[in-house]
């Protein structure tokens, strides 16, 4: 994610424009968005026209900039994109003022959010703007006598360096050992959370056997994955073999999952959690709550945020002033997925729960 500009209206209200990189980032989109928004961006229309050669093609589109107040928000996974639906409230068109319209907003279109944006909102585009900056995944490739290593953003790989050397065992051996010590080094001054190492025939097990063995810190980061080829043909390999797709889904769940160990252990225990709405509203009255667990479709369908065909929320108590209050009294907040197994333990405890500082009798 990308933010192009940022300013504040009336000491409440703050103007957001970004573009979306990924798919991810369209994800991330569908929690940011919620009803009375304003949303702006380029679109097409169909306009009907009087005059009668028009009549029977039903209009035609005309593009135009436009602003919408949210009504509800969808994320068309298999589109690529998300559909936000609004009444139209600015626009070049005087005659399209009032309209219900929906924009669908895709990856690298840019869009402008004007709204009073909530602490987990903001955190959430902060990851995913640091996502797009920081790159968290590395894609290592080998063969005899060549190695490679790429970054990865989101959706693209950049060559990081490479390594050359003689292939081959026995009096080779020396040269093919120092390929991998020099491949190994290099990994381990890279910041990131996953290594993919991948190549063609049994190279890259020897790689990763001499790695463990001189950086044992790297053995828990890897996964290696067969491919045909090194080098950038390599790294598309893996790409379209959905190997990184599955990596950072597996790292952006990983504290999720300690989390939620750590809860479950202290709910068996029966001592410091709270789950449950009611249970959290009071930990959190008292000030108890160290770190409040939320799932992030709960959190949208209690604002409200789904489409017109979904429930709405069911919580009496406001889940927006418990984040805010967790979070003045020194306590932080993680937004769990729920398209994820910790997302759908916490879901079963009701979608809410709580790590406390200090058991509450």
């Amino acid at each position: 994610m990308q933010i192009h500009d940022r300013t504040s209206i009336d000491g409440t209200r703050e103007r957001i424009t970004l573009v979306p990189e990924s798919l991810d980032d369209l994800w991330h989109l569908t929690y940011l968005l919620e009803p009375g928004d304003d949303v702006s961006g380029d679109t097409t229309r169909r306009i009907q026209r009087a005059d009668d050669q028009m009549r029977d093609t039903g209009g035609e589109r005309e593009h135009m900039h436009i602003t919408l107040r949210v009504e509800d928000v969808e994320f068309h996974r298999f589109a690529n994109r998300v559909r936000v639906g609004g009444v139209i409230t600015d626009c070049s068109r005087e005659d399209q003022l009032g309209l219900h319209h929906t924009l669908n907003v895709e990856e690298r279109e840019k869009l402008t959010i004007e709204k009073e944006w909530k602490r987990d909102q903001l955190d959430r585009l902060d990851d995913a703007v640091e996502a797009t900056d920081n790159p968290d995944v590395a894609i290592a490739t080998v063969e005899e006598g060549e190695a490679y290593i790429h970054t990865v953003a989101q959706y693209g790989a950049d060559e990081y360096t490479s390594f050359t050397g003689t292939t081959g065992k026995g009096e080779y051996a020396g040269g093919r050992t120092e390929l991998f010590d020099k491949l190994g080094s290099a990994l381990s001054h890279l910041d990131v959370d996953a290594i993919i190492l991948a190549g063609p025939g049994f190279t890259k097990q020897d790689a990763y056997d001499h790695i463990a063995e001189e950086y044992p810190d790297l053995t828990e980061m890897i996964t290696t994955v067969d491919v045909s080829s090194t080098g950038d043909r390599g790294v598309h390999e893996v790409l379209k073999r959905g190997a990184v797709d599955d990596v950072q889904a597996e790292t952006r769940i990983a504290e999720e999952a300690e989390l939620i160990d750590d809860l479950m252990k202290r709910i068996g225990e029966g001592a410091k959690a709270a789950y449950g709405i009611e249970e959290v509203k009071q930990a959190t009255d008292f000030g108890a709550v160290e770190r409040l667990l939320v799932l992030d479709e709960r959190l949208r369908k209690e604002r409200g945020a789904l489409g017109e065909d979904e429930a709405g929320g069911e919580w009496e108590i406001d889940v927006n002033e418990i984040i805010t209050d967790v979070e003045r009294k020194g306590g932080d907040v993680t937004v769990f997925s729920h398209e994820f197994a910790p997302g759908e333990q916490l879901s079963n405890l009701g979608g809410i729960a709580a790590i406390l500082r200090y058991r509450l009798n």
